[in-house]
This record gives C-alpha cells, structure tokens and sequence, in this order.
C-alpha cells in the first residue's frame, strides 16, 4: 500500500544530536510555523507485505554504512531515530501504533514538522536511497538501523538489535506534538509543557527529564545512558533554540573519526566534547569539569546528571569506567529502538 507524505527537506546534512539535545527555543511554542524549509512530495511506501529477507536488511545496512561514512552524519542518524522512538507512551491504550514510538511515523507530515523535528527532515532524504534500492525494510527499520550503527561506526559499543519493524502507514498515526524533551527552561522558567499524551511540564531539569522518560519506562539508569550520546554531534541554535554559531571545535577546523579519518563537515553549532564525530564517555568528564573549555555545551539538563542525587551515582560511574558506560547505553538503545515497535515476524530479526 502507497500513501503520499509531505517532507520537508532541508539542503543541508550537518550532523545533529540526539534527541536529549533538543531544549525547547526560549520564548517560542513548538509549533510548525517555527519550521520553514523547503518542500517536496514523496511517495511514502509502507511494509505491511510480507516479512523482510535477511539479505535485504545487510543490504540496506551496507548502504547505510557507506552514507555514513561519506556524509559524516551519524549524529543526524541518531538523532531522528530517537525522535521516532521517542514519542512512546507505556500508558497509553488502544490499537498500535497509538502510544506511538519506533514506527517509522516521523517520516509524515505534520510530526516531521513538529518544532522538535527542526532539521530531521534531512535525515530523512539522505535515507530515502535505501527505501528505494530495499523497499522490504520498513522506514522504522531503516532508521533504527541508521542510528545504531551511526553509534558502532564512532566507536560505541554493539547493539543487540532486532528487525522487522512494521511501518506506521499514515499520518493520522503520528504522534501529538509534546511527548520530546527540553534542554533549558522557556521564559516562564518551565521545562516542556502540558501537551503531548502526558504533561513534561517541571520547573526543574531532574524532573522534567524523570517525566519524558518515566513514561516510556526508561529508568534513570537508562536516562543517564542515554545522555551520554550527548558525546557525539552538536546543536544548533535554528533547530534546538540553542548553540553557537560555531565555536573553536565546529569552525571547520580538524576532527578525526574513530576510524582514524579527517573529517569533512560543514562547519556550525555547539559540541559537548572536543572530538564529537567519536562516541566514548568524554562527555561524562566535559560536564562536572569547571574548568571544561568555556566553548563546549552544558545544557541545564547536562549539569543535573551530576547533581541529582539519583543520577549522580550512574554519571560519576560512566565517567570512571567506558566499558561501564558501554554496557548500559548498549541496553538503552536497544530499548529505546523498539518502544511500541511491531515486528513482523513476531520477535523479529537478528542479523549475525
């Protein structure tokens, strides 16, 4: 079945952060009108056929790999796979895909034009080629599959994933608007807000954070995880409300990949780290340092990792230990990746 969605698609393919980077602009609703990129039409297939091959899901993640590797868009990659996933709410009853998550929904006007979205739309033309060469993946699978090995290729950790992830097939399956995560306050001093399917809204970044993640059944463990993708990419302030025009580490100056390549990038926006194209746990030294370069982020909901007495314990533990770190993002994503996921076979796919 084909149904046609609205895109918006932006020219550029800088990388992004993760969802966790996404503050709500200061004094400005997330609304569709704070997104104004160019349009285009795309016919949108769904995958309610039979299930995918084996050979095509390699297929798709060869492809996947060389988009990464000549982009340099990882961070992008992760970002939009999160957004998608991001929107589940555990309490929400009804048919799938109601309480929303990995579906591949983000691909539809309007929730690509959700304020949050800003940027994502070219996330999802720089994947449309791997739809189109290996129409049997599912647009959930392709962007699942894009972030994780967007995280390996950096030098992250294996992630145990599983494929076959049916699409959601129109936009009146999207998600509302809301269910995203803050980085800083709006002017009211308040972090998120009452829409989405649960209110976000807290005047304090722990508790703000505990309400975006408690209610898709991430634990604070997992947030503090999770947080730590926060490593790698950079926020730009026409997309996240925050973020230098560019700064001594996203100037167009050297990076180096975990692969040991120089980087290309189009220069602009705030990093966390110094050497944000590779995934360690550096972020996890950057944010309680007071005397970390005064150009790196630190986002309010960055500080509160190693302020709240909950989440201290896991941040001080990711900073002590990489492999500690490694082992709990592994298990985050992952779950994160398959919140009201359908797969089809029912358990899914591994690909040895």
């Amino acid at each position: 079945m084909n149904t046609s969605c609205v895109l918006s698609l932006l020219a550029s393919t800088a990388v992004a952060s993760a969802f966790l980077t996404i503050p709500k602009p200061t004094g400005i609703t997330s609304t569709m009108s704070q997104v104004t990129p160019a349009k285009r039409h795309l016919e949108c297939a769904t995958s309610l056929n039979a299930a995918v091959s084996v050979d095509d899901l390699k297929g798709a993640q060869d492809m996947i790999d060389g988009i990464i590797d000549e982009k340099n868009c990882g961070p992008l990659l992760v970002r939009l796979a999160w957004h998608d996933s991001g929107t589940y709410d555990k309490d929400v009853e009804g048919e799938w895909p109601a309480a929303g998550g990995a579906t591949g929904s983000i691909r539809f006007d309007p929730e690509i034009t959700h304020g949050a979205n800003a940027g994502l739309s070219g996330g999802v033309a720089l994947l449309e080629p791997v739809k189109e060469k290996f129409p049997s993946v599912s647009y959930a699978d392709i962007y699942q599959m894009a972030s994780a090995r967007s995280i390996v290729l950096a030098g992250g950790p294996e992630i145990d994933m599983v494929y076959g992830r049916v699409d959601a097939s129109d936009p009146d399956q999207c998600s509302p608007e809301g269910n995203l995560p803050d980085g800083e306050p709006a002017e009211d001093g308040k972090f998120g807000g009452p829409g989405g399917t649960a209110s976000t809204e807290d005047t304090t970044p722990f508790g703000h954070l505990r309400k975006v993640f408690y209610r898709m059944g991430i634990d604070d463990e997992g947030i503090v995880a999770l947080s730590g993708a926060h490593t790698f990419g950079r926020a730009y302030k026409d997309r996240s409300g925050i973020g230098a025009k560019k700064t001594k580490f996203t100037d167009g100056s050297k990076q180096v990949r975990a692969d040991g390549k120089e980087a290309k990038y189009k220069e602009g926006g705030s990093s966390w780290t110094k050497q944000w194209l590779v995934f360690d746990n550096s972020y996890f030294h950057t944010m309680p340092d007071e005397d970390a370069d005064p150009e790196l982020l630190k986002m309010s909901t960055d500080k509160t990792l190693f302020a709240d007495d909950g989440f201290k314990p896991f941040a001080e533990k990711f900073r002590d230990s990489q492999e500690e770190f490694f082992k709990s993002y592994a298990v985050a994503h992952k779950k994160l990746s398959e919140l009201g996921s359908k797969f089809d076979p029912e358990g899914g796919i591994k690909l040895e």
